[in-house]
């Protein structure tokens, strides 16, 4: 149900689906002022292999005796089925690849990852097991939490009601944590775009983050968040995001989970279950959603607050595109298609549809994934629910038309789903694009433009 909200803007939550191919369900909470409020989700072409986008040259030989040094450790910690897989990585260019952020490749964080400390309760050969195979195949993410043991219920109980006093709080408490639905989607696309896209990138993270200090460091260009520095660092600010300045071009970004984040991949470690997410999915996607939630999630009971959403589940689209902004250090223009009144009923489109698909034929032919938010209507064409993944293939039949290949984090299917684009394209509400693909068809508002007039309106508001 969309609820309304008393605001002359309303905003949609969207939070966790089910999606099985040529079909979409959808469960809708309730909703929170200023813009549509998606969660999300990622994909991968399945005819495709796991390389980036602007790899200037493939390697797929180990060039130095410190290589192969590390390439046998690695394979010397895996089983069978993962030494193959390590051996296809280094055959088709993914193993050596060094597009990430301090130019190390796949091969160098692996081994620091079998050969350096893990973060307590965390086993070095399977997060190299679970790194090696999400990179490999990154339709194995997903986003749902498992359950809490006996052995850990206590202790997920004294976190979570850690400074509470009021004995309703403490009751609510014992509850939050048994998750049933998560609200992860825009996380877990996240980080299966990551994987797909920078290979080297996600082995530097992950390996980072499951370290004994539970955090990762990042540079980014200010020019890829705001058309000026000041607006940039208000960004961060509101955000809330630890960063350093390196001067008036660049900053250094720490990215970090929720602190109840290293229970639930411990839990995971010892007492995952079929279809559950890994250690590593747990620690990503916590990273991801704090990052977008002003630091303010909690992996214990998948609930939010932060200063920019009334609803406690997921991400808002603003705080979508800022975390796909500065995780992938690119400028991400969230370009609205849909037109909805102030009933959240559909009332048309800012495009045709012709030109909706050119945009996204266009960014997929340039290798982009494409997270798409669509919605769901009743028969008085209202907005009822809605749900986001991505789109990262499409093929074309002999009458020119298109199906778009696509992937749900929240269907317990790890391959690709196919949309028609008849199906798909009149629910397409909004899509993460290239500027210079929309530019010269619709008038964007910019991302840092956005979060400043939805910080003024909401301020007026108060």
């Amino acid at each position: 149900m969309v609820e309304k909200i008393n605001s002359h803007i309303q905003q949609y939550n969207y939070n966790t689906t089910n999606s099985v191919t040529n079909s979409v369900k959808v469960n809708s909470t309730t909703t929170s002022p200023i813009q549509p409020n998606f969660t999300a989700i990622y994909p991968l072409n399945k005819n495709s292999t796991p390389t980036t986008n602007n790899i200037q040259q493939v390697r797929t030989t180990l060039n130095s005796s410190e290589e192969k040094k590390k390439y046998t450790t690695i394979i010397s910690n895996l089983d069978k089925n993962g030494r193959k897989l390590v051996e296809s990585l280094l055959k088709t260019g993914v193993l050596l690849n060094a597009e990430s952020n301090d130019k190390s490749t796949v091969l160098d964080n692996l081994y620091k990852i079998i050969t350096e400390p893990r973060a307590e309760g965390l086993d070095a050969k399977t997060m190299l097991k679970d790194t090696i195979a999400t990179i490999g195949y990154p339709y194995l993410i997903t986003q749902q939490f498992g359950d809490i043991p006996k052995e850990y219920e206590q202790i997920a109980l004294n976190a979570n009601n850690q400074n509470k006093t009021n004995l309703l709080d403490i009751y609510q408490g014992q509850n939050d944590i048994n998750v049933l639905r998560s609200g992860t989607c825009v996380a877990a696309s996240t980080e299966f775009k990551l994987a797909k896209q920078l290979p080297a990138e996600f082995a530097r993270i992950a390996q980072e983050l499951s370290s004994p200090k539970l955090s990762a460091t990042k540079t980014i260009g200010l020019n890829n968040l705001a058309d000026n520095t000041i607006n940039a660092v208000w960004l961060l600010n509101a955000f809330e995001i630890p960063y350093k300045m390196n001067d008036f071009n660049q900053a250094i970004l720490t990215f970090a989970p929720d602190k109840n984040a290293i229970i639930r991949a411990q839990i995971q470690t010892t007492n995952k279950d079929p279809y559950e997410r890994t250690p590593l999915d747990v620690l990503m996607q916590s990273t991801f959603m704090q990052i977008g939630s002003q630091q303010s999630y909690n992996s214990l009971t998948d609930k939010r607050a932060g200063k920019f959403n009334q609803n406690d589940k997921g991400l808002i689209e603003f705080e979508k595109t800022f975390t796909e902004s500065v995780v992938f250090d690119k400028n991400i223009l969230s370009v609205t298609y849909q037109t909805v009144d102030e009933n959240a009923r559909l009332v048309g489109y800012e495009t045709d549809l012709g030109t909706m698909k050119r945009h996204l034929i266009d960014a997929l032919n340039e290798g982009e994934n494409v997270i798409i938010g669509y919605t769901q209507t009743d028969s008085n064409n209202i907005i009822i629910n809605g749900h986001e993944i991505t789109i990262v293939g499409y093929k074309t039949d002999n009458k020119g038309k298109v199906t778009f290949i696509c992937n749900d984090t929240d269907d317990n299917v790890p391959k690709p789903i196919e949309y028609s684009e008849d199906y798909l394209l009149p629910k397409i509400h909004h899509a993460a694009l290239p500027q210079h693909i929309v530019e010269k068809d619709l008038n964007i508002v910019p991302n840092w433009i956005e979060g400043i007039n939805m910080y003024k309106d909401m301020k007026n508001a108060a």
